[in-house]
Formats: structure tokens, sequence, C-alpha cells
């Protein structure tokens, strides 16, 4: 198996693995948390909290209720995800420069996160939350959560200080031509 290949394959194992991650800690938060007290950590600081009834909506529970919309919006954003995947990867085996390899972990977190909420959607008809900072009353959220919020950080750091502008403009590109 050549280099190019292997590489891929290597994203696609790490990508399923942060959704088994993902959906084993959902799995176990609803068998462990469902219906039972908080399992705290840190006291008044942060625990474990099953939100019953899930999250139906975007973050912070913005337009609840739009279980398709989502669907369908998640499912447009992973086949752009995985073009900007692809279009990095060119350039990476074509400059050998490691920033492309580090922006392709954020875009693999990016990915895994959707597709690890996307699957909540779709089976549960709602995204489990359980993950809670109470010192701050922030919403409760989940794994797939976090890496959407670590990977657009990243991204947006690699995007504006570590990319040139015309190979942003490749990688962006949905035709892929590099």
């Amino acid at each position: 198996m050549n280099k190019k290949c292997s590489y891929i394959v290597k994203i696609g194992l790490f990508t399923a693995f942060l959704i088994a991650i993902d959906q084993i800690s959902k799995f176990l938060a609803t068998v462990c948390l469902k219906g039972k007290n908080d399992f705290v950590i840190i006291k008044d600081v942060f625990c474990f909290h099953y939100l019953d009834g899930g999250n139906t909506g975007a973050a912070w529970g913005m337009f609840s209720g739009r279980r398709f919309l989502f669907i369908i919006f998640t499912l447009i954003a992973v086949i752009f995800i995985c073009l900007f995947i692809r279009n990095v990867t060119r350039l990476y085996f074509l400059t050998k420069t490691s920033v492309y390899k580090i922006l392709n972990i954020f875009l693999i977190l990016l990915l895994s996160g959707a597709v690890g909420n996307l699957i909540d959607r779709v089976f549960h008809g709602f995204v489990i939350d359980f993950i809670y900072f109470e010192l701050i009353h922030f919403p409760i959220f989940n794994v797939a959560d976090c890496y959407v919020t670590v990977s657009c950080i990243g991204i947006i750091f690699i995007c504006l200080f570590r990319i040139k502008e015309e190979d942003f403009n490749k990688i962006i590109s949905i035709r892929g031509k590099l």
C-alpha cells in the first residue's frame, strides 16, 4: 500500500475511533446517569448530568425541534469537510508541510463531532448531553461538542496565521485541483 493510501486509511480509522469514543461516552451517560443523581467530579464546579429529554436544537438549544433541518445541514457539512480533508491531504503530499497534517487533525475532529451528533439526531431524535460546568452555569454538552469547539479554534488559528492565501484557496476549492 502506498503512503497516500495508508494515510487515508489512518484518517478513516482515526475518525471512526473518535466517533466511537463519543458514542460510548453517550451510551455510558445514558446507562449511568439517566434518571439518577449527578455524578459530581468537583462539587459546585464540574459534574456529569444527563440532560433529560436531550438537546433537540443547536448550541445552547437554539432552533430546538428542527431535527430534519439539522440532519440535512450536517450531511452537507460532512460532505464539505470531507472535500477539505481531501484537498489538505493532497497539499500535504505535495509540500510535506506539517501544518497540513495538523489541519487535517482539526478537520477530522470537526468531522467526528458532526457525525457523532448526527448519529444522535438520527437514532434518538436529540443529542445526548451530559457534561456540565456548574461554576459558570455553562450549557450541558458532550464529547462531540468538545471535538467541534477545539477543531474550530484550531482551524481558525491555522487559517489566520499559518496558511498562505493561495493554499487556502486550494483547500476550499470544491473541484479539488491543486
